[in-house]
């Protein structure tokens, strides 16, 4: 039986979960916040800036009313940045339907993670996170892929599975929800010095290198908040980080890649229509991992990179100068 999935975010990954749930069987409604680009995603049947040659299916129906697009839906999936997001639930109405988030970050500030945002702003609601190595041009096209459903309710999990499922998108239940959401955050980190590294011409072995410590990293942070650290070494952790230290189409490793040339963080930025999470996520991550006394030394060294107060040169030194120590 078909059922009604509000998408809230109609950016490259909204539009590309859009198509997905349709594909799925699912009736859609997708959610813009400006009401001029609902309008033109209706007219055209395309997201020409960011899924440019992609074509909504006719299941996909385009609003810019948060009350319109979740009227009679079985599961809300917001695909808005990490920064964004309570922003973006502050002004939805409040309505019994489970929520998925699917941003990956730390909330600068608050330091809160997305579930914690939702914790906050919609108590009671089942929630979850959809996680894993997905390139949004790619889910889109169909390619395939998989990724988790992480979430502490068993019924949400299921119903994630159940509405999102198709043959070319694999979809796993998970119970580690805040293991989920670290490895989402902190790979976009790690992604950036693994890009810089790239750029700066110091060669693959110490790109492998950093991104072996960097899931390290997470892993360490996900326990310390509470998660399993046998979550880092699946689909939202390694898998995750595999994607987007390595793929082209990693904003966050073509911002490091761009940064280790010698470009400045403002002319890069600049340049781009979507959001690199990772720069916003830096400084969070390190932030909120100091309060339960977890070192970051990677995520450090780019938290401090991109706010130009160390050189890259300056952040190698640093990290290659740590006190040797058992793996």
């Amino acid at each position: 039986m078909t059922a009604r999935i509000a998408v809230f975010g109609a950016g490259a990954w909204g539009t590309a979960l859009a198509i997905q749930a349709a594909r799925a069987g699912q009736s859609v409604m997708l959610w813009a916040r400006d009401p001029a680009v609902a309008a033109a995603l209706a007219a055209t049947r395309e997201n020409t800036r960011y899924l440019p040659g992609v074509a909504l299916p006719d299941a996909v129906t385009i609003t810019a009313g948060g009350a319109t697009a979740l009227e009679g839906a079985a599961l809300a999936l917001l695909v808005v940045p990490a920064q964004a997001l309570g922003t973006v639930l502050l002004g939805l109405p409040r309505r019994a339907v489970p929520l998925l988030a699917c941003c990956k970050g730390v909330e600068a500030g608050s330091l809160r993670l997305p579930l914690e945002i939702l914790a906050a702003l919609r108590p009671g609601v089942p929630a979850g996170v959809l996680s894993g190595p997905n390139f949004a041009h790619e889910v889109a096209r169909g390619l395939p892929a998989a990724a988790v459903v992480a979430a502490a309710d068993p019924a949400l999990r299921d119903a994630g599975l159940a509405l999102l499922s198709s043959a070319a998108f694999r979809l796993y239940g998970g119970e580690d929800p805040i293991g989920a959401e670290v490895g989402g955050a902190a790979k976009n980190v790690i992604a950036i010095a693994a890009g810089a590294v790239i750029g700066a011409g110091l060669g693959e072995n110490a790109r492998a290198a950093l991104v072996t410590r960097g899931l390290a990293e997470l892993s360490r942070l996900a326990v310390a908040l509470g998660g399993r650290a046998e979550t880092a070494a699946g689909l939202t952790g390694l898998g995750d980080l595999m994607l987007t230290c390595a793929g082209t189409g990693s904003r966050n490793m073509s911002l490091g890649l761009a940064l280790g040339r010698g470009e400045s963080l403002a002319t890069v930025l600049a340049g781009r229509a979507g959001v690199t999470e990772g720069v916003a996520t830096a400084p969070a991550i390190v932030a909120r991992a100091a309060m339960v006394g977890v070192e970051l030394p990677i995520c450090e060294a780019v938290a401090d990179l991109v706010a130009q107060r160390i050189t890259l040169p300056e952040a190698m030194a640093r990290l290659l100068a740590r006190p040797q120590r058992a793996e």
